[in-house]
């Protein structure tokens, strides 16, 4: 286990909406995990070449980002909501966060505090050993194997098949590139195999679920 959690903070920038660094920041990212974390490192390939092609536009990674995370979106960044929905549990989870942000310095800026990279920064400055332990086994690894299984081919099918009947209108993917996310958010997860023992936790969420204690004894989730 890498016990200064920088990595954490490293892999954030992959999440951000993309801006002018983005690609000079993937490659700082791919050039770590290929020293440190070499699983990761091959995962996460697929999504540095693309990024770093010259006919990879600016406009079209910005296209990219909001296609996979915000319209008519495969999947989401904010985590408690993945796992929680609109349920209670995760305004629990938010105001715990938000606490964890404001002790550990992370400023969130337009985001919530369970979006995923301002939760990767936040493990990178964490103090409190468990609590980081806690917050990778029971939310955020949880968390990304949902968001991860979302880019099923099958389930994309469905929800191609829903836009159409209900929105008469269907978001045009590439076939070689609109999935691509899938390989950040799959190198990421390897980095938190490498550094933590994960565990399966089953189907998230379950009414009934003890609470996270070292969270806040708002938060509750199988385990």
């Amino acid at each position: 286990m890498n016990q200064t959690y920088q990595q954490s903070e490293k892999l954030a920038s992959l999440f951000n909406y993309p801006n002018e660094s983005f690609v000079q920041s993937v490659n700082a990212v791919q050039t770590y995990l290929n020293e440190n974390y070499p699983e990761a490192a091959e995962e996460l390939a697929r999504f540095t070449s693309f990024v770093s092609a010259p006919s990879t536009t600016f406009a079209q990674l910005e296209e990219l980002y909001a296609r996979t995370f915000e319209v008519q979106a495969i999947t989401t960044l904010d985590i408690g909501y993945v796992l929680f929905g609109d349920d209670y549990k995760r305004g629990a989870l938010l105001v715990n966060l938000n606490r964890e942000h404001r002790e550990a310095g992370v400023d969130c800026g337009n985001e919530l505090a369970d979006h995923l990279p301002n939760v990767l920064r936040l493990l990178a400055r964490m103090s409190d050993a468990e609590l980081r332990e806690e917050l990778v086994q029971k939310i955020v690894a949880p968390a990304l194997r949902k968001i991860i299984s979302e880019f099923d081919p099958e389930k994309m099918r469905q929800k191609n098949a829903i836009y159409q009947k209900h929105h008469k209108t269907l978001i045009e993917r590439s076939a070689r590139h609109g999935t691509i996310y899938q390989y950040p958010l799959t190198a990421l997860y390897r980095v938190l195999e490498a550094d933590f023992d994960l565990k399966e936790f089953g189907s998230l969420p379950v009414p009934g679920a003890e609470f996270l204690k070292s969270i806040g004894s708002e938060m509750s989730i199988e385990s």
